[in-house]
């Protein structure tokens, strides 16, 4: 679950409330869930390049002492750069413009920041690993993806020299998938402990395309780790579905808890999937006047902790799951893809009607279609071009 706190969202680290926090996590415990994702609010956390709040930090720390409670029990990620975060930019005003990822000068105060979190909770039994930060693509626009990719691997070793053997990872959104933006599909399939998947129907654009209950909707999450497998080293890439939701503003709310479920259950066809993180665990109070629409009612939760129907309909897939896990399909026919560059929604249109004609397809790169051993590894026996 991306944990969203339900009296002062992220606001939070300066609005601190211990007590409406812990009723938060045992709220997102009760509903069966095993670890949220949290939010550094960059600027809070690192006031100047030189110096991490010392405050922010123990409060911090006092999070994943409420996590480790014997009526929470939640392990924890941690999103660091957060410039980007339901619809604001939070980049440090000391940034000045400079990139935080070309900038050496910026990079190295980053790595400053990830070594004071580490030596706060890094060694924390419910500390899960570093999330860099969320969706830096899109405050990142302008960076090439080589680039891109050569600052997360530099960030990732960090991360594990300094929180060794835990789950690090990049935690972006669709676009380095669908454009290659600010990173490469190739650097996302194969960096970090697992290949982190942003899949909303309605930022994809995926609900608009295909309509609410279209295949394409409901397949999304699967067609994008299939993205992972046809781009990842080996088979069976971990991937974790970091992020996904629905909201009342782009279909009814009582057709959002069916979706729910049967988008899970299709993504964990796919192989290697680790997790599945809804965004969010509660809606924004509406005393927050400034969000876009779309972002109050996420939640799973009131604000007042109330289950709502998704919640409800979520809590009982995890305890059906855990009894009886879906089996990932076994994916015989390979889909080349028609170029490497075209991996977006309109090279999906093929992959969704294939579905829609029984068969749950692999997908391919152009370049291994001649590769035998690599096909014949993923178990593929059958090529289909468009």
């Amino acid at each position: 679950m991306n944990y969203v706190p339900s009296r002062n969202w992220w606001y939070s680290w300066m609005e601190w409330d211990a007590a409406s926090i812990l009723d938060d996590l045992r709220a997102v415990s009760s509903l069966g869930m095993d670890h949220v994702r949290i939010q550094l609010l960059w600027p809070v956390f690192q006031p100047d390049p030189a110096v991490v709040n010392r405050t922010a930090l123990e409060r911090l720390a006092a999070l994943m002492e409420l996590a480790d409670r014997p009526d929470v029990r939640l392990d924890v990620s941690v999103s660091v750069l957060d410039g980007w975060l339901s619809g604001f930019t939070f980049l440090p005003a000391w940034l000045k413009g400079r990139s935080m990822i070309t900038d050496e000068d910026v990079v190295r105060a980053e790595l400053l920041l990830f070594d004071a979190v580490a030596e706060h909770v890094g060694g924390h039994p419910r500390f899960l690993g570093f999330d860099l930060g969320n969706e830096l693509s899109v405050p990142n626009g302008d960076v090439a993806p080589d680039a891109g990719d050569s600052w997360a691997e530099r960030l990732l070793d960090h991360c594990e020299a300094v929180a060794p053997g835990c789950f690090h990872v990049n935690g972006v959104d669709h676009q380095p998938w669908f454009e290659a933006r600010t990173f490469s599909p190739a650097g996302a399939a194969t960096q970090g402990g697992a290949s982190v998947l942003h899949c909303y129907p309605h930022w994809t654009g995926a609900i608009e395309r295909y309509g609410p209950d279209g295949t394409g909707v409901l397949h999304l999450g699967e067609y994008m780790a299939e993205l992972v497998e046809a781009y990842a080293e080996r088979p069976g890439r971990p991937k974790w579905l970091q992020e996904f939701g629905a909201s009342p503003v782009e279909r009814p709310a009582e057709s959002i808890p069916a979706w729910a479920e049967a988008f899970v259950r299709n993504t964990l066809s796919s192989q290697g999937v680790w997790g599945c993180t809804w965004w969010g665990s509660h809606d924004i109070d509406r005393r927050y006047t400034a969000f876009v629409e779309y972002e109050y009612d996420l939640g799973l939760l009131t604000v007042d902790n109330e289950v709502k129907p998704t919640g409800a309909r979520l809590a009982h897939l995890i305890e059906d799951l855990r009894a009886n896990p879906v089996q990932p399909v076994s994916r015989h026919v390979g889909l080349v893809l028609p170029d490497p560059r075209d991996r977006g929604l309109p090279a999906a249109d093929r992959f969704f009607s294939l579905i829609d004609d029984g068969i749950r397809p692999a997908l391919v790169l152009p370049e291994h279609g001649d590769d035998a051993p690599r096909l014949a590894a993923r178990g593929i026996r059958e090529l289909i071009t468009h």
